[in-house]
């Protein structure tokens, strides 16, 4: 029996006129993956190709746990993602750079969890979609720098730095987000 390749590969249009608005929005949430007991998947074929960029199902979290915030800076942050490994094995790199305009003690608390822990982003582009940065698959890398200005006309910032490796750019997420301040539920829409 011959080796079947049928091709996932499908037409990409764009209207002329319809806006693409850059950028992401004011608030990122994140999680560490230790509280994270069941995640969404992404669908694939029978060869265990991704046939979309959107993930099924929601994230289920350990009991009483809660996505947590930080407010950004939109102008000053960004999420950008680029192939890299070798070809039949090639990944994606999802990167995030979140500015935070605070360096009091609770962005440096948060910069010392988010350094030492495997998280989870979730961040919403201006067209209101959430994607995700971090996978079960690999580890997510985070590293936050801190600065507190100079003189009198500096600006303050915690940036928060993200790498992580996924089969898609960023995927889409349409699950439930649960929060400390309730549930935003995406189902839907």
């Amino acid at each position: 029996m011959a080796n079947e390749c049928i091709s996932l590969q499908q037409s990409l249009a764009w209207c002329q006129g319809t806006p693409e608005l850059p950028g992401i929005k004011r608030r990122l949430y994140y999680i560490s993956k230790s509280q994270i007991m069941a995640w969404p998947t992404l669908p694939k074929d029978d060869k265990g190709r991704p046939t979309s960029a959107t993930l099924s199902g929601d994230f289920t979290l350990a009991a009483d746990e809660t996505w947590k915030f930080i407010d950004i800076l939109p102008d000053k942050s960004q999420l950008t993602s680029e192939a890299q490994g070798e070809l039949p094995s090639q990944t994606q790199l999802n990167k995030l750079t979140a500015v935070h305009p605070g360096v009091g003690a609770e962005a440096s608390a948060a910069a010392a969890y988010l350094n030492n822990n495997d998280n989870v982003f979730i961040v919403e582009d201006m067209k209101g979609n959430y994607r995700v940065i971090g996978c079960d698959k690999w580890e997510t890398k985070t590293t936050v720098a801190q600065d507190l200005g100079q003189g009198p006309t500096g600006t303050t910032s915690t940036t928060i730095s993200v790498e992580a490796t996924d089969e898609v750019p960023a995927p889409f997420y349409l699950g439930e987000i649960v929060t400390e301040e309730g549930t935003i539920n995406r189902h839907g829409t």
